[in-house]
């Protein structure tokens, strides 16, 4: 298993309207994809007025991330509107290889 982190910065104020956007854009491009097996979106508000987005999406192999990045899967997803909400961003994203795993009554 395989798990895809991207993380980027917003207006803490804006974290309601992105999350709404990135569950149109991203999170619906993730479930849609074959291999995906699950996805959680955080947010962590700064005292700076931003807040850290991270994405954590977990793959049944690394086919199947380029099934939802494409060949150069090692780069960043962006979307159109992201322009009008990110303040910073990243060009990488980083891929862990699960080697174990155990989640219970999580929901």
């Amino acid at each position: 298993m395989i798990l895809r982190q991207w993380s980027a910065r917003i207006r803490t104020a804006d974290e309601a309207r992105y999350g709404a956007y990135i569950e149109e854009t991203g999170a619906a491009h993730y479930a849609a994809t074959q291999g995906n097996l699950g996805f959680q979106i955080l947010t962590s508000a700064g005292a700076d007025g931003l807040s850290t987005v991270t994405t954590l999406s977990w793959w049944t192999d690394i086919e199947a991330v380029k099934r939802f990045a494409g060949d150069d899967y090692q780069r960043a997803q962006y979307y159109p509107e992201d322009d009008a909400f990110l303040v910073e961003r990243t060009e990488f994203v980083q891929h862990h290889l699960v080697r174990t795993s155990q989640m219970s009554g999580v929901h």
